[in-house]
């Protein structure tokens, strides 16, 4: 979702791209990876194993991905000299707490995929290689599944939709990541970066923003995440505090609902 967005907008940009992704390329094959880093300046790191539920029974697999080939990446990118930058994510906190978190907040993940996502961190860390991690929230785009694309066809059913309103977070298009993952390759920073729209908002009220920009008539009402027994745990609190990334870029950030709507107007 976001490796299609960021390669069109830095083409846009000037960047001269290569884009590697399955069936051709599998970041977990070392021979594989040991050529696209021969041939690269810069590496963004946007392959993941994103299925929350499914990586509770393929666990090892989730590993090998979101862990295991991104410490092979960053030993690789340490002895090419390389600079590496690594999409993370909020997941790998527990949601407990009361405000928005910051870098420097101790991960605390509840699921096998924020588990194994921070040891890619770690792991990405401990090569030793020239890095960025930019953890991102609650995204969404033209390419693949996520919330606003699997929300959309079950309004069409014309049942009553049930939307959880304790989970918090920022609706973060995959183009407005992409613009600033573009302002970090001519930077090249180092360190940890929480990146999402501007603004807070529950699930259940995002639902009705989107039903009520498209003007679609469906009722939509508020439960719990407790209602919903799914095989893994959700952080309750995904909100970012990203001023540190606001402070590198000397610009504001812009609030979810305008990428948002424009989205939705697109679809």
């Amino acid at each position: 979702m976001l490796g299609t967005d960021l390669a069109e907008i830095c083409q846009h940009q000037g960047f001269d791209v290569q884009v590697l992704d399955l069936p051709e390329f599998d970041i977990t094959n070392a021979q594989q990876l040991g050529r696209a880093v021969d041939t690269a300046q810069a590496i963004v790191n946007c392959a993941a194993y994103t299925n929350v539920d499914g990586a509770e029974s393929e666990p090892e697999l989730a590993y090998r991905i979101n862990a295991e080939a991104l410490g092979r990446l960053g030993a690789l990118a340490k002895q090419a000299n390389l600079w590496v930058l690594h999409i993370s994510t909020d997941f790998v906190f527990d949601g407990k707490l009361d405000r928005p978190y910051v870098e420097t907040d101790e991960p605390h993940p509840i699921s096998e995929y924020g588990r194994t996502k921070l040891d890619g961190e770690r792991l990405l860390i401990e090569s030793g290689c020239a890095h960025c991690i930019m953890r991102v929230e609650w995204t969404y785009g033209r390419h693949g599944q996520n919330f606003v694309t699997k929300l959309i066809p079950r309004a069409q059913t014309g049942q009553t939709l049930k939307v959880v309103d304790d989970q918090v977070g920022s609706p973060t298009a995959t183009t407005e990541v992409a613009k600033v993952i573009c302002k970090l390759l001519r930077l090249k920073p180092s360190g940890l970066f929480h990146f999402a729209s501007a603004g807070y908002v529950s699930r259940y009220e995002m639902a009705k923003f989107i039903f009520e920009t498209l003007s679609t008539d469906v009722e939509v009402v508020p439960c719990k995440t407790s209602d919903y027994v799914t095989p893994a745990a959700r952080p309750l609190n995904s909100r970012f505090d990203c001023g540190k990334i606001k402070a590198l870029l000397g610009e504001s950030i812009e609030p979810w609902q305008g990428p948002l709507e424009e989205f939705l107007r697109q679809l």
